[in-house]
């Protein structure tokens, strides 16, 4: 009877533990490779805001994260990289030199192996946050999203390498800092739902120049599968001579020799950052928004940590296994005269002084390529990225094993009729109902786009194919096919419909690009 007693409570010992055991994990308690960390619902997705993935030394490469004891709260963005505030002063919680290297997870379902989505901030390589563009709703097109601060400016790209070995890699910390990214997700993302075979890193403007550059990075390879470039190809002009050439630059304005350059680790970031901003104008020169090329701050190629300079007019081989999508807005920076009446004698007036000789040409070409074009359009079309992005895709198409898939975002905006840079973001990203600014009243239209949008990127991520339900059939480019997706209230697919008008602007607003190349190499 006894025995029987016993048995009969082991067996229910047993059972009780065996519920225990089929409880499902909680999602919102996640044990990373440093220690644990707590997330929190952000519009029905679990978010981890700010997990730290690296802690840094000034102008040295990132290192591995300290371990931590008790559970990481992560419901609040981490802090920015420092970066000009233009007069406003930011905590250590909101800015930081040190604390920086943090990144953010979306996912909706801990126990499955989803695509990944790694998001790459725009502003150049001088400022900007992943705060600007959270992930929750596109992780419900059945992806994880990563987004990740990291380095930017002079404290991510100082090339003190004529310093001695202990700076070699200074000039491309800020890259590096990613690639730290990117194996914390190899590491970790599959307990957050995430798949580390499966990751596509994505970015606009400044974030596109860095998906590519990170396609010439040696250091990522193998570390993501697949990528697209929004808005991305301002050319990075930076060779090692003009990164070393600006990094003695800025010792000199600080007072600092060689022999005594760790003293620069001491010196206030502002004033760091000021000195950086002379040593530009008197060396290598400071480059003025609108420009066709970028340099400075920047990365710049060393053969080890970074091959070549992306978009020139590719990638380095090393990445000719990665799809890519890669495209632009129609208006994309260029000043919009959408707000005021224009004749076509006016518009050819301010066309003249670009075009010259070739104005009539460019109108004609204009008006092949968009029939129903304005006065307006005329003189608002993007002149800096869509000649270069064509360029590029015509020589991935022809020299890489992936496929290649052209896009132009030509949605307008009921504020300034224009298709600017960043207005596709709101809806990659699936967030209209963040856009008041922009976008104060979203139609039913408005919200279609971003569905078919933001799950024409999740299924790019799932496959390395963006064709979805509901969009025109999305074949590969090619240079002969030109196959480009024009998104927008009637998604539509056109055939080269702008190769020679794009001709003409590459020959009259890349001048000062096509001087830079007769005196400068590229690697």
């Amino acid at each position: 009877m006894k025995s029987r007693y016993v048995l009969l409570l082991l067996a229910l010992m047993m059972a009780h533990a065996g519920s225990i055991f089929a409880q499902p994990k909680n999602p919102y308690f996640i044990n990373t490779r440093s220690g644990w960390v707590r997330g929190f619902n952000q519009e029905n997705v679990v978010a981890f805001l700010g997990i730290p993935y690296a802690k840094v030394e000034r102008f040295m490469p990132p290192m591995p994260v300290d371990k931590w004891e008790d559970t990481r709260e992560c419901n609040h963005w981490g802090p920015q990289a420092m970066q000009p505030t233009h007069g406003r002063e930011l905590s250590e919680e909101e800015m930081s030199e040190k604390n920086s290297c943090v990144l953010n997870v979306w996912t909706t379902d801990i126990e499955r192996k989803k695509p990944v989505m790694v998001w790459l901030h725009g502003g150049g390589f001088d400022s900007g946050t992943s705060a600007w563009n959270p992930g929750m709703a596109l992780a419900k097109k059945d992806v994880v999203v990563v987004s990740v601060n990291h380095r930017l400016n002079i404290l991510g790209f100082l090339d003190l390498s004529d310093c001695g070995e202990k700076y070699k890699y200074s000039a491309n910390v800020g890259m590096l800092d990613i690639v730290a990214a990117l194996k914390w997700v190899r590491d970790n993302i599959e307990r957050f739902g995430g798949d580390p075979d499966n990751v596509t890193i994505f970015g606009e403007s400044g974030g596109g120049g860095k998906v590519g550059t990170l396609l010439c990075m040696p250091p990522a390879k193998g570390l993501f599968h697949k990528a697209i470039i929004l808005s991305g190809t301002i050319l990075n002009v930076n060779t090692k001579e003009m990164s070393r050439q600006l990094g003695l630059a800025v010792l000199k304005e600080l007072g600092i020799d060689k022999d005594h350059v760790d003293q620069i680790k001491d010196v206030p970031y502002k004033d760091l950052y000021a000195a950086g901003q002379r040593a530009m104008a008197a060396s290598i020169g400071t480059r003025k928004p609108g420009t066709p090329m970028m340099w400075g701050f920047g990365p710049s190629p060393d053969g080890v940590t970074l091959l070549q300079q992306p978009f020139q007019p590719g990638f380095a081989d090393i990445a000719s296994d990665i799809p890519i999508v890669i495209g632009t807005t129609f208006n994309e920076l260029q000043r919009l005269a959408y707000g005021q009446p224009m004749t076509l004698e006016q518009a050819k007036e301010t066309l003249r002084p670009v075009f010259e000789e070739d104005t009539e040409a460019y109108i004609r070409a204009f008006a092949k390529a968009y029939p129903k074009y304005t006065p307006q359009d005329l003189v608002s079309i993007d002149w800096l990225f869509r000649p270069k992005t064509i360029i590029t895709a015509d020589y991935i198409a022809e020299n890489r094993n992936a496929k290649t898939y052209a896009y132009m975002f030509t949605w307008r905006s009921p504020v300034n009729n224009g298709s600017v840079h960043g207005h596709e973001l709101k809806f990659c990203f699936n967030t209209l109902h963040h856009s008041q600014n922009e976008l104060p009243s979203p139609t039913e239209e408005d919200l279609k786009l971003a569905d078919l949008m933001s799950s024409s990127w999740a299924a790019f991520a799932h496959t390395g194919d963006p064709n979805t339900k509901g969009l025109p059939k999305w074949k590969p480019y090619t240079a002969k096919n030109g196959n480009l997706m024009v998104f927008d209230h009637k998604c539509k697919i056109r055939h080269n419909p702008d190769r020679a008008l794009e001709q003409l602007i590459d020959k009259h607003c890349f001048k000062q690009l096509d001087e830079f190349r007769k005196t400068h190499p590229w690697k």
